[in-house]
């Protein structure tokens, strides 16, 4: 142990206390440790030579300097704790993120804090927790009286945070909540009910439907998925043959590769269901009957009263799954189930009791199209609640980290882990995205509800773009996060009870639902070539895209020389520097991959040339998501009110903008975009902006403002940690 730190102690017990970090102008090792005394000639003087100088560099490291004359750069750790630290206001700083949905979503963990009744055990059995989810639902709805069914459409920035709240408290629960009343469509585990009603039907619908799933007497799922398809919906093989002579609706499964599967809430509780099919309508032609694509029906599959299930319709249970057990998830198999011709959700086409088919729309794509731009709202719920996980798993870890001491100088108290770099290196850059990706959410949330009110046509095409993105890209952070940030607590990350395997099993899925995540990512990449091409075809650019607009002729010019060496620490943490890097890189591959696609699709045909650079695409939608979650980030910390906090938001911003920037490297200095010095300075940056942010880190988790109720892990209580961790187990 003895030789372990004297090899350690002068490697992890320094680092650099100078308020800034020295960006200046290079200095050879060999300088940085002269004498003052002695003298190195003008390096442009012809009459010293390479030979002559290796040797005096030589010279100086075999001939250190005595101890009583350390280098001004180094000192030790506790005098790095004394450095300048920024000063936090965590109530401003809380104030701020949560916004002003605080008060229901602290009504609803106080009203859970007070039912012990109504928490989930650890190691809570499937059946159990299908029952306790129920049970804390219509608890929700009946006694706490929130209603989140009331604010679907008339005000979803206020349903996302009621979701978020209940998310918090159990997340199988905020699904079971997404599934009675939400638009979130799920393509394996949740489901949509009300939501459907409310988008996909018209006034009828509303008026019959409304209250019961609003009070829960109508408990209901969303049957879209089927064993043989997910992503690829308008390859759903489910029937809906119109009879005009019963003027009904006959449902049929017509093989078991179209049994509806994965549906929420079928295994048990649901009583009907919206059910996607094939609208087949009868025709006077040699084919007799016309495929007029996929529609949604509702359809009873219990009995009201009894719960047993009504004829026609068999109702498996999925059984067991990776996370989530508290919904309960089944397959729907239908034999010729009858429904009213009105049970048709007919906002977007309709059928006459004659058999004639009606729609604003022209043609099947655009009728899909514009159903599926109405569940949008289900990537837009997965990426906020994507958000909240992140927050809760970098809470613990942190927290555990100040916590937790290990190791240190040799005859001096041990240090808390997370001054060890390497921690700082896993876990700062994870809290700086929790950052930025709440205020992208928060931004995604805005722009969903202004289309909910608008139904502008240009407006929906930019929120399902930019929810793809982001939900696809947050949900694949959080998901690695969760692991690392198990990792970084060691052993104690492993229990049960500090949460990180039931966070990470029941945030998996959201890998999944909504889209397959590189399915979205592909989506991303359509538009943006959509936009591309518009764009010199004198087209408008959505939104989001505005950008684009300069990046053709700004971002794409040659790099200059100049800016590309320049290193100052004002100069790399100017947002303008770090937005244009981002932005940089998406235009030029952009235009890249539209050059590749144009190539290859001479050979290869469309599809071919899509799957040959498919790589490149995926990277490319990620590239843009990104510009996009910093964009949103520097307009945040420019919005803030409260200087403290501001200044605490620059300085998580420079290091979400500076880690991503260095992570990418490569990519900037193959395009002369950044040169070797500026590229040395970035990573030095980076590790400073590190080191600052680790001595707010308590601060800034405070400013999520989750309390004990919420985090529920013993190694992340802020006082008497182990004496809870201790009590859990007995002593």
């Amino acid at each position: 142990m003895t030789f372990m730190f004297k090899l350690l102690s002068p490697l992890l017990f320094f680092t650099l206390s100078e308020d800034k970090p020295p960006l200046k102008k290079k200095i050879p090792r060999c300088r940085k440790n002269m004498n003052p005394n002695q003298t190195v000639e003008d390096e442009s003087h012809p009459s010293i030579t390479a030979a002559s100088r290796r040797i005096q560099c030589l010279s100086l490291h075999l001939t250190p300097l005595p101890p009583s004359q350390p280098s001004p750069q180094l000192n030790m750790l506790t005098c790095a704790k004394a450095a300048n630290k920024l000063e936090v206001d965590k109530v401003s700083l809380s104030t701020y993120m949560r916004g002003k949905n605080r008060d229901i979503q602290e009504k609803i963990i106080e009203f859970f804090e007070s039912r012990p009744d109504l928490q989930t055990p650890v190691g809570v059995s499937m059946n159990e927790h299908r029952e306790l989810c129920m049970r804390q639902l219509v608890a929700l709805v009946r006694e706490a009286k929130i209603k989140p069914f009331r604010y679907v459409v008339d005000d979803p920035a206020k349903y996302f945070a009621i979701t978020e709240a209940i998310g918090s408290i159990d997340v199988s629960l905020g699904i079971k909540l997404g599934v009675q009343f939400s638009e979130l469509e799920c393509l394996k585990l949740c489901s949509l009910w009300g939501g459907s009603v409310l988008n996909l039907g018209t006034e009828k619908h509303r008026d019959k439907y409304f209250d019961g799933i609003d009070n829960l007497d109508y408990p209901g799922c969303f049957a879209m998925t089927e064993l043989h398809h997910g992503s690829n919906v308008q390859g759903l093989q489910t029937t809906a043959t119109f009879d005009p002579v019963t003027d009904e609706f006959i449902i049929d499964t017509p093989n078991d590769g179209a049994i509806k599967w994965w549906i929420g809430n079928a295994a048990v509780h649901g009583k009907f269901a919206t059910v996607f099919a094939k609208l087949i309508l009868p025709t006077h032609d040699s084919k007799k009957v016309s495929d007029m694509g996929v529609h949604a029906f509702i359809v009873p599959i219990r009995d009201s009263n009894t719960l047993q299930t009504l004829p026609g319709i068999e109702i498996h249970d999925c059984g067991h799954k990776v996370g989530l057990n508290g919904v309960d998830n089944g397959a729907l198999r239908f034999r010729s189930v009858r429904i009213p011709r009105d049970n048709l959700l007919n906002r977007f086409g309709d059928v006459s009791q004659d058999g004639k088919y009606t729609s604003s729309l022209p043609t099947i794509n655009k009728r899909f199209a514009a159903m599926l731009g109405e569940l949008v709202g289900g990537r837009v719920g997965l990426a906020y609640a994507s958000v909240g996980f992140l927050k809760i798993s970098v809470t613990i870890a942190v927290r555990y980290s100040l916590l937790r001491q290990q190791f240190g100088p040799p005859e001096q108290p041990e240090v808390s882990i997370l001054d060890y770099q390497s921690q700082q290196h896993k876990l700062m850059p994870m809290l700086a995205s929790s950052y930025a990706f709440h205020f992208a959410t928060q931004y995604l949330v805005q722009k969903y509800s202004e289309m909910k009110k608008m139904h502008d046509e240009q407006l929906v095409a930019d929120v399902h773009a930019l929810s793809a993105g982001l939900k696809a890209y947050v949900t694949s952070y959080t998901a690695k996060s969760l692991s690392t940030c198990r990792e970084a607590c060691g052993g104690h990350g492993y229990a049960a009870v500090n949460r990180f395997g039931s966070l990470r099993n029941d945030h998996d899925i959201f890998q999944t639902f909504e889209g397959d995540n590189t399915v979205l990512m592909q989506q991303v990449a359509a538009d943006l070539l959509k936009q591309y091409k518009d764009k010199f075809q004198g087209g408008t650019l959505s939104v989001t895209w505005n950008y684009l607009r300069e990046s053709m002729n700004t971002y794409l010019s040659q790099p200059n020389p100049i800016i590309a060496r320049w290193e100052s620490a004002d100069h790399l943490r100017d947002p303008k520097f770090q937005l244009d890097a981002f932005r940089y890189r998406t235009s030029r591959l952009l235009q890249s991959v539209a050059a590749w696609l144009r190539k290859h699709s001479k050979t290869l045909g469309t599809f071919g040339a899509w799957n040959r650079c498919l790589n490149h695409l995926l990277l490319l939608a990620e590239s843009h998501t990104e510009s996009v979650i910093l964009a949103k980030f520097i307009e945040a910390v420019h919005n803030c009110p409260d200087a403290r906090s501001r200044a605490a938001l620059k300085l998580v911003c420079d290091l979400y903008a500076l880690d991503h920037i260095w992570n990418d490297i490569g990519t900037y200095r193959n395009v002369d975009y950044v040169a070797p010095n500026k590229a040395k300075a970035i990573h030095k940056l980076t590790e400073y902006l590190c080191f600052q942010v680790r001595n707010i880190a308590g601060e800034l988790v405070d400013g999520f403002d989750l309390p004990a109720s919420v985090t529920r892990a013993p190694i992340a209580m802020q006082s008497e940690a182990y004496a809870q961790y201790t009590h859990h187990i007995g002593f």
